[in-house]
């Protein structure tokens, strides 16, 4: 007989699996973040000082269940996913007050916030795969987020490929990089400040 956490885990990969194949532009991967790229990305987070997270793409929550485990029980974190079986998937299996989850666009962030009486972010998550956003969309995308940012917020992107790097650097003050071998496609990390 399986765990309960087993079968939680085969539901995820099955539904991410069968979301690849039907929406591959909007995913970038056959299979989720390794645990490894989830580790490295929220070490760069000072989550004494979080207060609002904002997560782009979550997709089946890999990332958002431990965004959840660490952050302060006064903050929030904005889950915003366009595809609405993921966004249906979180619901179901993260139950948490502080969680709000979007079924929408990273490009409507501004509006989201607006809606959610937030007035900006201290640190914005994102795996959504650039390289198939057509170019103005992701520039705005990037300039929305960087509007959103709290002046010491931070940016945290992680991507198989360097393509969203020229656009980051003309929006952000800093942009620093780094790189998780242990991932399926060894995967490209931006932490980028205003």
């Amino acid at each position: 007989m399986k765990s309960p956490r087993w079968s939680a885990t085969t539901r995820q990969l099955a539904l991410f699996a069968v979301n690849f194949f039907k929406h591959p532009k909007q995913l970038g991967s056959v299979v989720p973040s390794s645990r490894f790229v989830v580790k490295k990305i929220l070490s760069q987070i000072d989550w004494n000082r979080a207060r609002v997270i904002i997560e782009y793409g979550p997709g089946i929550g890999n990332m958002t269940q431990e965004i959840v485990k660490r952050m302060h029980r006064d903050a929030i974190l904005v889950a915003i996913e366009m595809n609405p079986e993921f966004v249906h998937f979180i619901q179901s299996e993260i139950s948490d007050p502080r969680l709000k989850v979007v079924c929408g666009s990273a490009g409507d962030v501004r509006e989201i916030l607006t809606k959610l009486n937030l007035d900006g972010a201290d640190y914005v998550i994102s795996g959504i795969p650039y390289t198939t956003i057509p170019v103005a969309v992701r520039r705005q995308i990037l300039s929305d987020t960087h509007k959103v940012l709290r002046p010491h917020g931070g940016f945290l992107v992680y991507q198989f490929t360097r393509t969203v790097l020229p656009d980051l650097t003309p929006v952000f003050g800093s942009v620093q990089q780094s790189f998780e071998f242990r991932n399926i496609l060894p995967a490209r990390l931006f932490y980028c400040t205003p």
